[in-house]
């Protein structure tokens, strides 16, 4: 496989003169390479850990990730990502980038959904207009918002998406996007068969994709039991299975999920509960898994609730922010597993700095809260108690306890954890905005580039934008980095709109997150990615 003269790992900047993404062989060819293929019908069913999808398995609208690990399994799109988060070819035979806006797209020849379609360019652009027409209301939509004819004031059509030929489709963008091929391996981009479009509520219940796996027969998806897969014998790219197929269980908690894993019911674990972090690596020896990975955390505190609305909100998530003992958290709580936030990104992409303007907003500062705090009574006396709403199926109690418990230390303020059964019901609630408090939010990167970190999340309108910021400033520095062609440019545009964020906290950044995880004695070739999540394919039991 031949890589971009610009490579795609990291920022992933493309030039402005012609690149492109050059076919790799089919039938697992290419730097993903696992060796000989299992026989999917004899090979053994890897079980591994997941949860309840909060919507039917729709590619565009799901940006979560109990349904991400399920799609990305089952779907193929235009190109991969590696465990270094380098980029490989899947679907398509080449992406050819003139210039920050144009993008040709060739797909391969011959490829099949699982119930025998053929893989054509239209499945990629009618998958597209789907997701993008406002009447939707697809969560992921803001990812089409770059190209021309988007709108999210009524339903139009991807005007910028041109088919030239069954297997080639041109993209115009209405503004320059020089990551926009580094994206297409993010799921809103997968194609759907055209059955998907006849019922597309029943479609996500037993879907029909184009990658590795696809559901066990009708009913496959058993709703807060879990899904068992199978591989798909007509996959024909760079992630054939090794195994036999997933079996991928929903736990109401982590613990249960480790308790099953050291009993040898479990056999990949990628979220060690808090309460096992100071033993696992004892328990699980080398097959322990503590690497950094494109994860972070934080809590979101909405304009729209009381007292966080204006100056006084300013002022009051900043002391909030500088109440928390965040080093104290991440040793206590997490033993060494998350690091301090010093950014709203991650430290292993490319352009992160840990030196932003304004960021000591970030460090425990007791004194410095208690006067925030008071010159935000000044304003309007504080009423009513301060709570950070959590989905409790995601081991999350023991940090949010000690971060309520820190800011009622150091505010002299009523502070408590809220949770909910789980992240489906929590999610909901945050998604239609009744949710009354504030709320855990954190980010799993999508491609491994800053801008994934910042336009989802907080610019105007964003699909991910869950506390509905907005800042002219900082969607127009979001812009001009997108724009630029040149990496260190561009990252450090990216930088100056962070520190737009660090005055604004539309989020109160906590931690970066490793992936902590392990595998049990019965399976091999276990390899975590840069988003923290098994390269399933690879997988094999032992014996």
């Amino acid at each position: 496989m031949k890589r971009n003269k610009i490579t795609l790992a990291g920022a992933g900047l493309l030039a402005a003169s012609v690149t492109a993404l050059a076919g790799c062989a089919s039938g697992g060819g290419g730097d993903t390479d696992t060796g000989d293929t299992a026989d999917g019908d004899t090979a053994a069913i890897i079980s591994v850990n997941g949860s309840e999808p909060q919507n039917p398995l729709i590619p565009t609208n799901t940006n979560e990730t109990g349904g991400g690990k399920i799609l990305d399994a089952m779907f193929a799109g235009l190109i991969g990502y590696a465990a270094d988060g380098s980029v490989f070819n899947d679907v398509a035979e080449e992406i050819t980038t003139d210039d920050p806006q144009h993008l040709t797209v060739k797909i391969r020849e011959g490829l099949t959904f699982t119930d025998g379609e053929e893989v054509t360019a239209d499945n990629f652009i009618n998958a597209w207009n789907q997701g993008a027409l406002a009447s939707n209301e697809h969560l992921s939509s803001y990812f089409f918002e770059d190209i021309e004819g988007f709108s999210y004031d009524e339903d139009s059509e991807l005007t910028g998406l041109e088919q030239v030929d069954d297997y080639t489709f041109t993209i115009a963008l209405n503004k320059p996007a020089s990551d926009f091929a580094q994206r297409l391996g993010y799921s809103a981009y997968y194609p759907l068969p055209d059955v998907a479009f006849e019922d597309l509520d029943a479609f996500g219940e037993n879907p029909i994709g184009n990658g590795p796996y696809m559901p066990d027969g009708e009913g496959a998806w058993q709703h807060d039991v879990g899904i068992d897969l199978v591989v798909n014998p007509d996959y024909d790219g760079p992630r054939t299975p090794a195994n036999g197929g997933l079996n991928i269980v929903f736990y109401a908690t982590q613990d249960a999920a480790y308790a099953d894993l050291l009993a040898g019911e479990l056999d990949v674990l990628d979220a060690i509960p808090d309460s096992a972090f100071e033993t696992f690596e004892s328990d699980l020896g080398d097959r322990a898994v503590n690497q950094p990975a494109a994860i972070f955390q934080s809590f979101t505190i909405p304009d729209r609730l009381e007292h966080f609305g204006g100056e006084e909100g300013n002022l009051r998530r900043q002391a909030l922010s500088m109440a928390i003992n965040r080093a104290e958290i991440t040793d206590v709580i997490f033993q060494g597993t998350r690091t301090p936030a010093s950014d709203f990104t991650s430290p292993v992409i490319d352009g992160w700095s840990d030196s932003l303007a304004g960021a000591e907003v970030l460090e425990f500062n007791s004194e410095r809260a208690a006067e925030l705090w008071a010159e935000a009574d000044a304003i309007s006396p504080w009423t009513g108690e301060f709570q950070i709403a959590y989905n409790a199926d995601g081991g999350h109690q023991a940090w949010v306890d000690a971060t309520v418990n820190s800011i009622k230390n150091t505010l002299g303020i009523e502070a408590s954890g809220a949770p909910y059964p789980t992240f489906a019901e929590a999610r909901a609630l945050i998604t239609d905005r009744t949710i009354q408090t504030a709320f855990r939010t954190g980010w799993q990167a999508d491609y491994p580039g800053l801008y994934n970190f910042l336009g989802p999340l907080y610019a105007t309108n964003a699909g991910s934008n869950d506390g509905d910021y907005s800042s002219e400033e900082f969607d127009t520095l979001l812009a001009e980095g997108i724009s630029a062609t040149d990496a260190d440019e561009a990252n450090a545009l990216f930088q100056q709109a962070q520190e737009v964020l660090l005055q604004d906290l539309p989020a109160l950044p906590l931690w970066y997150s490793n992936v902590v995880g392990g595998y049990s004695e019965t399976v091999e070739n276990v390899e975590f990615g840069w988003n923290s999540v098994p390269l399933y394919e690879q997988i094999t039991k032992i014996g």
